[in-house]
């Protein structure tokens, strides 16, 4: 990345600031996360439970040990997103993340419409992507107690999000401690599996392919369907950074390189630990093993070490949970306070300096969709984000880059429009692979947003039962006197 494309601070919104110091916004945040900890809230929130929990998903979908293709593809398909991700946060770093782009880029033709339906949408999907992380928890909590009852499991569950809560119910500083710390478990844990299946592996059963394993035929589609979409679900989180663009230090410098770095990092993780597990034991059992991880552990060093990075891997889960509600609960706070959404979610903690309300709303609805499956949450998940957020942003980039071609970009995307038709007909592979249930659930969902946003903008008398407000806002930070040039980084 050439220092012409990232700069290391977006005077736009922060014009003066300091790179090395911790200064509140007008908004009342603090910027004090830097890049190594901004790498590590995005890579926590990546990783987490998901690959433990997926691999046997991700192996049953191809069939065999050509599933490491499911983790490339997915690794495309987010870098391409990300770059979008990079671009629009450095540019317009704020709490709120997609909210604000699409706020920016559709307010010239629809209002506030598009805005809206992502807080609709995201209110539920990002406690319930959390969920999944809670459900996968408890899944292999059961691999130390088994046989827990149905109201053993939930009453786990609920504890769990209780302890999430507290934990982030205080400054963001105390915070980027704690999930410095968190990376570190998470690091170790994937690392000792990794090690342990490589201590064992047998080249033989991690590269022999079945037949036809890569006939391109309606079969092998099929798995790639399934496993892309997959894939992405335990790429997600990426963009964390994103939606805490007011808490960052440097942010034209900060945003673009977590994701960037966070991407390929968990990509090599990924791949080391699918080929790994593979070479320790047949496809056909790893597609059937629940717990996975602790399985390889167990047949590789025994049930005593196994016991034991299970608990890391618990432990991983809760930081996945964490760094996803640390960020999820930025979005409503941003939309608040623009009047897009209800007012309390604008409020910050008098003392601490963070959006509690939104903590403890979208906490609550955590808790509700950890009573529910895990293949259906993570299907219409997936849809829902394709729908509003994923298109809808790349279509933002495009809008912007035509509507304020003026605006500072500390980071331009690379190879532009490539990544852009790149995320858009990847995204649209995913949507169809999702299935009709999760489409049909999805397109159900955006029709009530549109219902219940017509019903708020005639009580606001906004658009179109009103005059379309139009604010650049980022484009007038800029124009202000006193704002600086970003500099660049050497």
């Amino acid at each position: 990345m050439s220092s012409s494309e990232i700069n290391s601070e977006s005077s736009a919104t922060s014009p003066g600031l300091g790179r090395d110091e911790a200064t509140q916004t007008k908004n009342g945040f603090v910027r004090s996360v830097g890049l190594p900890t901004a790498i590590a809230i995005n890579m926590t929130q990546m990783c987490g439970i998901g690959p433990f929990i997926t691999i046997p998903i991700m192996v049953a979908a191809f069939g065999g040990p050509q599933a490491i293709i499911g983790w490339i593809a997915g690794a495309i398909l987010a870098l391409a997103d990300g770059l979008v991700w990079a671009e629009l946060g450095a540019a317009m770093p704020g709490a709120g993340g997609t909210y604000i782009y699409l706020r920016e880029a559709f307010q010239y033709r629809t209002g506030r419409l598009m805005p809206f339906l992502f807080i609709w949408t995201a209110i539920l999907a990002i406690p319930l992507i959390m969920s999944t992380g809670v459900i996968g928890l408890v899944q292999y909590l059961g691999y130390l107690w088994p046989n827990m009852s149905w109201l053993e499991i939930h009453l786990v569950s609920l504890l769990v999000i209780g302890l999430v809560v507290f934990a982030l119910y205080r400054r963001i500083e105390s915070v980027g401690l704690l999930t410095n710390i968190l990376f570190g478990v998470m690091l170790l844990s994937i690392g000792v599996v990794i090690i342990a299946a490589f201590s064992h592996f047998n080249p033989n059963l991690a590269f022999t392919y079945p037949a036809n394993a890569f006939t391109f035929d309606g079969k092998f589609f099929a798995g790639l369907g399934a496993g892309l979409l997959v894939g992405v679900y335990d790429y997600l989180g990426y963009n964390t950074t994103s939606y805490m663009g007011d808490e960052m230090r440097s942010p034209g410098r900060v945003i673009p390189w977590s994701i960037i770095i966070s991407i390929l990092g968990i990509m090599l993780l990924y791949l080391a630990l699918n080929i790994g597990v593979l070479g320790v034991m047949p496809w056909e059992t790893v597609a059937k093993s629940p717990s996975i991880a602790s399985l390889v552990l167990e047949q590789t060093w025994g049930k005593g070490v196994s016991s034991v990075i299970t608990v890391l891997i618990i432990i991983t889960a809760f930081a996945s949970v964490f760094t996803g509600l640390l960020g999820g609960s930025r979005v409503p706070f941003n939309a608040a306070q623009d009047g897009v959404f209800l007012r309390p979610f604008a409020k910050l903690h008098p003392r601490h300096h963070f959006p509690h309300i939104a903590l403890i709303v979208m906490g609550v609805i955590t808790a509700i969709g950890s009573f529910f499956d895990l293949a259906t949450v993570i299907s219409m998940l997936i849809a829902v984000i394709v729908l509003v957020q994923s298109i809808g942003q790349i279509v933002a980039l495009v809008v912007l880059r035509r509507r304020q071609p003026n605006l500072k970009r500390p980071y331009r995307m690379w190879l532009y429009p490539l990544p852009v038709i790149i995320g858009v007909a990847g995204w649209l592979y995913v949507y169809y692979a999702s299935g009709w249930t999760s489409v049909g659930l999805s397109l159900a969902w955006v029709v009530v947003g549109v219902i219940a946003y017509l019903i708020w903008a005639r009580v606001e008398h906004t658009w179109p039962f009103g005059p379309k407000e139009v604010h650049e806002v980022y484009l007038e930070q800029q124009e202000q006197p006193g704002a600086t040039e970003p500099s660049v980084e050497a």
